[in-house]
């Protein structure tokens, strides 16, 4: 279990070099490249992580890109260019899907008593939650863009309250 997430680590830290290198737009060019650029650090932390537990463990963790794609629950989009929406709403799904997986090996290491794996897990998880939770942020519809669309040319374009869908899995 501790290799198929280094697996879908290794899918996701894809998805995001190449979100990253095809940032563009009015909000997206400068900050957005620069939280892909933090996510891209969090998931080689976390690759590693996963890579050096499976090796404590005494297994051999998997390295080959094409075997990593075929172990992994994630699996990459097609080759192309989206809307940087559509790349980061794909990255969300990734990051759920990542959170929801890791959370029943979690439960599967208490149930074995295994407590460094428990630890390690944990850790990345908190991090997933996070990196999660900036994407989901960035998604909202509240945007620079628009704000100045009312600013110049006084369109009542005004966020308004949202309230938090409850059957998110954010939730």
């Amino acid at each position: 279990m501790l290799d198929d997430h280094q697996c879908a680590l290794a899918v996701a830290l894809h998805q995001y070099n190449k979100h990253h290198w095809l940032t563009e737009g009015a909000e997206g060019f400068i900050s957005l490249h620069h939280l892909l650029e933090e996510h891209i650090e969090q998931t080689q932390k976390h690759i590693d992580m996963l890579g050096e537990r499976v090796a404590r463990l005494g297994m051999v963790p998997t390295a080959h890109p094409v075997t990593q794609h075929e172990l992994s629950y994630l699996k990459h989009e097609v080759e192309g260019r989206y809307s940087i929406r559509d790349f980061l709403r794909n990255d969300l799904e990734h990051e759920l899907k990542l959170q929801q997986m890791m959370r029943r090996t979690i439960s599967r290491a208490h149930e074995l008593k295994d407590f460094g794996t428990v630890q390690v897990l944990e850790e990345i998880l908190v991090d997933r939650e996070d990196l999660g939770y900036h994407l989901y942020s960035v998604l909202e519809d509240d945007t620079l863009v628009r704000g100045m669309e009312h600013i110049l040319f006084g369109k009542n374009n005004l966020a308004g309250d949202r309230p938090m869908d409850p059957h998110s899995k954010l939730q």
